[in-house]
């Protein structure tokens, strides 16, 4: 491969996952177009891309970068998932399609500058919250002081409320409400 052409590949490469921070690297030999076609298709339609990457060049490219971290799994057959799903919810989808496939070989990922190495890795990374889970968790915690303060606030009125309520249906039946008075020492 010439020179020329080798520049405009990293060139492409730099185009192409400038701005991307977290990717997960898989390995896709051995599937047979219809497996390949259907895996990337099941990614596609959550936003998530598959991109097949020459190791050396993607090295050149991706040096200096948010990706720089995936350069030590680049040897052998690479392609780099990524897209607009969490890299979490990516490896969780990848770890459940290796189970199925193994063709599937999952060769590490990155995230915020950290490399997640091998199988092992990845499925760590499945095991994190995404992003809107850990702010759901963070906003819960947030709100759980204030409704235990509320519901100790509304708890005397619950009861007033209840005792009203039996007086009520006392009298609705007819019953006398006998008057009791705390018995004082």
């Amino acid at each position: 491969m010439s020179k020329q052409v080798k520049d405009m590949i990293v060139r492409e490469y730099q185009r192409r996952f400038d701005g991307v921070g977290e990717a997960v690297l898989v390995e896709i030999r051995g599937m047979s177009s219809v497996e390949d076609t259907a895996f990337r298709q099941g990614l596609r339609k959550d936003g998530v891309r598959v991109t097949v990457i020459r190791n050396n060049l993607a090295k050149r490219a991706l040096g200096g970068t948010a990706l720089e971290a995936i350069l030590p799994g680049l040897s052998g057959p690479s392609a780099l998932v990524y897209g607009r799903a969490s890299v979490v919810s990516i490896a969780r989808k990848l770890v459940e399609d290796a189970k199925k496939n193994e063709k599937l070989g999952l060769k590490g990922a990155c995230i915020d500058g950290e490399w997640f190495a091998g199988k092992a890795g990845v499925e760590r990374l499945s095991s994190f919250p995404t992003k809107e889970e850990s702010q759901s968790r963070v906003v819960t915690l947030l709100l759980s002081p204030a409704r235990n303060v509320v519901g100790a606030a509304k708890a005397p009125g619950a009861r007033v409320l209840g005792i009203v309520k039996e007086i009520e249906s006392r009298l609705e039946k007819g019953e006398a409400i006998a008057k009791s008075v705390p018995q004082v020492g």
